[in-house]
């Protein structure tokens, strides 16, 4: 058996500033509070609170600082931490910062927004709260009709899209094309991060020259579905698995090629830990 583990497979830039930081706060108190879990990883949340991380929902349970987790956070929780002089350590993924940024202008500027994305997704709550009085979040294709009527009734002549940094490019493309078939002139600002472009594109292509693919990464996380999404499109002899104990051996017997793709949030030990597995099962 031929093990293929994908380049971009693993922490991104925003995920690893996140959680060395966090450590960096960990190794000088003895108890630091973060608003949300700091990435969607059982395994990395569980590490950091065997060392002192204390996850919490609502910002008034912080204690004089809380971190702002990658996901970013909305506008409230700066106001109020403001107000009730709580140190913050913002943490917010700069690629989700810049999306934040982009929709304040474009607010400025009388457009009406849609960010495609999932609504319920931390990233997505955290830049709603960015986005004005006049937007719509679509999470498909779906969705573009609810986003005709309200922006008719909003009376704006300008509309902008961005997207959730993890979206599916695929499926953000199709969007964009099926608006601007009612809407020429829309601003499209792409804003799903060049690593999770990356890492989709990466995961095509590997499942296409493999007999078996295994997704690794947390239940939660969005762009770790979107890749196994993406995956059992092109091979369907496909599995998504947070640990080595999910891993289902009998799809990969007598497979000579296997893939291995891993989240944004997941730790390398994660991967390593599947790699073995494979190398073991392929010697039993």
């Amino acid at each position: 058996m031929k093990i293929i583990v994908g380049k971009t497979s693993g922490f991104c830039f925003g995920v690893k500033n996140a959680v060395d930081k966090t450590q960096e706060q960990l190794d000088n108190n003895s108890e630091v509070f973060c608003l949300g879990e700091l990435v969607h990883n059982k395994q990395v949340i569980e590490k950091l609170e065997s060392k002192g991380a204390k996850f919490i929902t609502d910002i008034e349970d912080a204690k004089n600082k809380v971190i702002i987790r990658a996901h970013g956070a909305e506008k409230r929780i700066y106001e109020f931490a403001n107000k009730n002089n709580i140190e913050i350590i913002d943490l917010t993924c700069p690629k989700v910062y810049a999306i934040h940024k982009i929709a304040e202008k474009y607010v400025n500027e009388g457009y009406y927004i849609i960010l495609v994305g999932q609504s319920n997704h931390p990233e997505v709550v955290a830049t709603e709260s960015f986005c004005g009085q006049n937007y719509t979040i679509i999470e498909s294709i779906e969705d573009i009709s609810k986003v005709m009527g309200n922006f008719e009734k909003a009376k704006k002549n300008k509309l902008l899209i961005i997207a959730q940094t993890t979206y599916s490019l695929e499926k953000f493309n199709k969007i964009v094309e099926n608006i601007k078939l009612k809407i020429p002139n829309v601003e499209v600002k792409n804003t799903i991060c060049n690593a999770t472009k990356e890492r989709q594109e990466e995961t095509v292509s590997l499942a296409n020259r493999v007999n078996a693919m295994i997704i690794v990464g947390g239940e939660q996380s969005s762009n770790t579905n979107k890749l196994y999404e993406l995956a059992k499109k092109y091979c369907k002899n496909s599995q998504i698995v947070e640990t080595v104990k999910e891993l289902d051996a009998k799809k990969l017997e007598n497979c000579e090629t296997v893939g291995i793709m891993a989240g944004a949030s997941t730790p390398n030990e994660s991967i390593e830990e599947i790699i073995k597995a494979l190398k073991n099962l392929k010697n039993s």
